[in-house]
């Protein structure tokens, strides 16, 4: 079993998740639909956390106990959680900028490969973050550290794997400058070459990451928030999933930025198998866990290394057979996923 969902606190756990699911996909139409949404969602809020959080952090330089003793201070620390919520923003606003064709950068073609610019600096974002806690963990063959958010990670060559598999994904991103606005009032920017092949790529790796480094996080950032941009995409947003996926990761990191204590300290915390039936007193315990099932981390980063190099080699593949450049131009026309998302585009 991936996660440890079992006991008085399973129907909670459960709950949880469909919740953030449900909440995500409602969220990401509100953001998607109206200008509106997009403004309040990703200029809006986001400028409202960033005085929140330099107040934080300013009220704790001076010892104030309100700031030290906040859950965001104490739980959300960590360089990476900062990062990400900053980049995936950054990208929602520029994809809105493209997608309303904003200014003269909205209808500028060189700003149309930012799509991939932005995806590529998430990617990295995470890679490091993966080789970090193989480094860590002082030995490739695995061991146990202690983050700055007090969760004990089990880093290892399962962290080196994916990070690999991680940089191979961006090399799957194809067709940058095939970037469109759709036709229902430039509702969503679209990236018809970023089809199936990709999404699930994407999706094994990127719930890796969560898997091997946010172990307390990942049944909700892993699972449910990769699934909701996945299931908008593949029902009534054809062809809008990098789109999706910024929404709510952005808004999801607001969230847990915010809310720490949701999936730490309370009845939703679910945690992976690493900490071998320790649950969340092992995860997030003083001392270091006593035991470990390292087996699903290494089997899963192995699944994201092949698949990202299976897809990698079909890129290469078509380009070779339509001899074409896969990146300066698509190469999955022909596909289903490819013209249907060209029907929706302008």
């Amino acid at each position: 079993m991936l996660f440890q969902i079992y006991g008085e606190t399973s129907g909670w756990q459960l709950l949880g998740w469909v919740m953030v699911f449900v909440g995500l996909v409602v969220a990401n139409e509100f953001a998607r639909r109206t200008k509106v949404g997009g403004i309040i969602c990703f200029l809006a809020i986001p400028a409202v956390l960033t005085a929140y959080f330099i107040a934080i952090y300013a009220g704790a330089a001076k010892g104030a106990e309100w700031a030290l003793n906040n859950d965001t201070y104490i739980y959300m620390n960590s360089w990476f959680h900062y990062a990400k919520l900053y980049a995936a923003t950054a990208g929602c606003i520029g994809f809105m900028i493209i997608k309303y064709q904003w200014g003269k950068l909205g209808k500028a073609h060189w700003f149309k490969a930012f799509p991939f610019v932005i995806v590529a600096i998430n990617i990295l974002i995470a890679v490091a973050s993966d080789f970090e806690s193989a480094i860590r963990a002082g030995s490739l063959a695995g061991g146990w550290w202690h983050s700055s958010e007090g969760v004990w990670l089990y880093g290892g060559w399962w962290n080196v794997l994916n990070g690999l598999a991680g940089l191979i994904n961006i090399l799957c991103m194809t067709g940058w400058w095939g970037i469109y606005s759709s036709k229902n009032g430039r509702q969503d920017m679209l990236w018809p070459d970023m089809t199936i092949y990709y999404i699930i790529a994407y999706d094994i790796w990127n719930f890796q990451y969560t898997y091997l480094n946010l172990p307390t996080h990942a049944w909700y950032c892993g699972l449910a928030l990769l699934l909701a941009p996945t299931f908008a995409n593949h029902f009534w947003n054809k062809g809008g999933w990098i789109q999706n996926r910024a929404h709510t990761l952005a808004l999801w990191c607001m969230f847990a930025q915010v809310f720490p204590v949701f999936q730490d300290h309370s009845v939703f915390t679910t945690v992976t198998s690493v900490y071998a039936g320790g649950g969340a007193a092992a995860a997030l315990g003083n001392t270091m866990p006593t035991a470990q099932n390292p087996t699903a981390q290494g089997v899963i980063s192995v699944i994201s290394l092949v698949v990202n190099v299976f897809v990698l080699a079909t890129i290469i593949k078509r380009s070779k057979e339509q001899k074409k450049n896969p990146y300066t131009n698509e190469i999955f026309t022909g596909t289903k996923d490819f013209e249907e998302a060209m029907a929706r585009a302008e």
